[in-house]
């Protein structure tokens, strides 16, 4: 266990490594935690955001919604390499997870992974309380590609934090081995990204030996949470069909007589807004369920 890092003592750890910062308004006193726990802290999550756009994701990592509370983590990593601090201090980004696989990494007793977890986050510890939190712009959908410089980037961070608690690459896990009802990240194996921090470890905070690749996807997931995934992805492309209202034509039947004793008519506006309703209401539990999918 280990006490937080202060935010000038996770700066200067970040920059050692070779991290490019860009530190976003007060992040250093933006936090949660007057709503529970800050530290002590045992490891570090990786995420990814299901999002496009720079600007946009980091605007929504550091507000949060209406539902979900920011900072949703303390640093987001650019696609182009850049991390992007926005809280400091407890951050709603793990929620609940297995506590079989918060005592692994406190004791990194683990082999190549965590055990699948069996508990989410209605029903988990409460890993904000223990876990830094760095979310990853990427569409998540095993498609968007992860560049280099991103990639590295990632590495970086969680060496930089590891570094500085003396831990292993051990203590950094993704947010699909923390909890059953999460599959980020996607699109490289936490096994694969830990033997990278390992390797950095190695080596003093200043070593550029270049940018690796990142390697191309395999699945971290259990069965439960490819179900989850495909029932996610299935859920998107339903409301997409229920979005294909079909064209209709206005006529008005005072100045259209052949359209007046055809019958025809403007069609049930209620009818229409009780669809368009109804619709946003299943938008809205998708959009629910891809940020309970983030944390």
């Amino acid at each position: 266990m280990a006490k937080p890092l202060s935010a000038a003592q996770v700066i200067s750890a970040l920059r050692a490594e070779g991290v490019r910062v860009v530190e976003v308004g007060n992040w250093r006193t933006h936090n949660r935690n007057s709503k529970g726990a800050w530290g002590p802290v045992n490891g570090s999550i990786v995420h990814h955001t299901v999002t496009r756009g720079t600007a946009s994701t980091v605007a929504m990592v550091r507000d949060g919604y209406s539902s979900l509370p920011g900072p949703l983590c303390h640093g987001m990593i650019a696609k182009d390499g850049r991390v992007h601090m926005v809280g400091w201090g407890r951050a709603n980004h793990a929620g609940g997870g297995d506590p079989r696989v918060l005592e692994q990494v406190i004791n990194e007793s683990y082999g190549s992974r965590p055990t699948p977890p069996t508990k989410g986050n209605a029903n988990g510890t409460d890993g904000n309380a223990r876990f830094y939190g760095w979310e990853c712009e990427n569409l998540g959908d095993g498609k968007d590609p992860w560049p280099k410089a991103q990639y590295d980037a990632i590495v970086r961070v969680q060496a930089a934090l590891c570094r500085a608690h003396k831990w292993s690459a051990k203590s950094v896990i993704g947010h699909l081995e923390w909890s059953s009802d999460k599959v980020d990240p996607r699109g490289f194996t936490m096994v694969q990204l830990r033997k990278d921090v390992a390797e950095r470890l190695k080596h003093p905070a200043s070593w550029n030996p270049g940018t690796p690749t990142p390697p191309s996807e395999e699945t971290d997931m259990t069965p439960a949470q490819e179900a989850l995934l495909k029932k996610l992805v299935a859920d998107v492309a339903d409301l997409k069909k229920q979005q294909a209202v079909a064209p209709w034509t206005y006529r008005n039947p005072a100045k259209d007589a052949e359209s007046q004793a055809a019958g025809h008519r403007i069609p049930d506006m209620h009818g229409r807004i009780e669809q368009l309703q109804a619709t946003l209401d299943d938008l809205s539990r998708a959009v629910d369920a891809l940020t309970a999918a983030r944390g």
